[in-house]
C-alpha cells in the first residue's frame, strides 16, 4: 500500500473529480448522466496516459454528478488495466460501515486490487438530511462509524456497539478482500504467491511498472 504512494524520486500521479456538470459546445450545462459518462471517459483517458490514481468526490447536489463514487468506479475499473481507483472522499458519516466495506471489497474484487477508500466527513453536508441524520451527531456519527470500519479490515468476526447503529455480535462482512496479487484469502497470508502481511493491512506487493 505504502510503496503505491510513491516516493520524492519516484511519485504518483493522479486526478480527482466532483463530476462537475460543465457546459457543451453549445454553452448549455450537460445532464447529470452525460457529466457521468464523462468522467468515466476521463478515466479511461488518464490510465491510458499512465496516470496512477483517480479519486471520484461524493455529493448529492444539483451541481455535481457523481452520487455513487463506487458505481462510477466499478464502471471504470472494467476499461481499464492499471490505474488505481478510489475516493476523494467517500461520505461515511451518512453512510454504512458494513456496506462501504462490502462495496469496495467487491470493486477490489472487479478491479483486481486496485480500489482505495478515502473516508470522510465531506465538505458539504446535504447527505445528512438527505439520509434522515442531524447534523447535531455530526461529531459522533464519524467517530462511531469510522471505529466500526477500522474492525471490520481485520476481516474477521466483529463484535462492536454505539450509539448510532444497531451493535454486531460476531458478524463478518463480505466479500474478504484476499491476497491483491493472486486473490487468495485470508490477505493476511498467501502460500501460493508468497506474500504476507499484519492482520488488517494490505499487502506490500511492488508497484507496477509504468507503461
Amino acid at each position: 500500500m505504502f510503496e503505491q504512494l510513491g516516493t520524492p524520486q519516484d511519485p504518483s500521479f493522479g486526478l480527482d473529480t466532483f463530476g462537475d456538470r460543465g457546459t457543451d459546445a453549445d454553452g448549455r450545462i450537460v445532464s447529470h448522466a452525460e457529466a457521468v459518462r464523462q468522467v468515466v471517459e476521463e478515466a479511461v483517458l488518464a490510465d491510458r496516459l499512465g496516470l496512477d490514481f483517480i479519486g471520484l468526490g461524493e455529493h448529492h447536489r444539483d451541481d455535481f454528478a457523481v452520487s455513487a463514487p463506487d458505481v462510477a468506479l466499478a464502471a471504470i475499473a472494467g476499461r481499464t488495466e492499471r490505474i488505481r481507483l478510489g475516493t476523494s472522499v467517500t461520505v461515511l458519516s451518512s453512510d454504512d460501515p458494513v456496506r462501504v466495506f462490502e462495496r469496495f471489497a467487491t470493486l477490489d474484487a472487479i478491479s483486481r486490487g486496485r480500489a482505495e477508500v478515502t473516508l470522510g466527513r465531506g465538505s458539504f453536508t446535504e447527505s445528512f438530511p438527505l439520509f434522515g441524520l442531524r447534523l447535531e451527531d455530526y461529531e459522533v456519527l464519524f467517530a462511531e462509524k469510522l471505529d466500526l470500519f477500522a474492525q471490520l479490515l481485520r476481516e474477521g468476526p466483529v463484535t462492536w456497539q454505539g450509539r448510532t447503529r444497531l451493535p454486531l455480535t460476531g458478524q463478518r462482512a463480505y466479500p474478504p478482500t484476499g491476497c491483491r496479487r493472486c486473490g487468495c484469502t485470508p490477505r493476511r497470508s498467501c502460500r501460493a504467491c508468497g506474500s504476507s502481511s499484519p492482520r488488517g493491512s494490505p499487502p506490500r506487493h511492488p508497484r507496477q511498472p509504468r507503461r
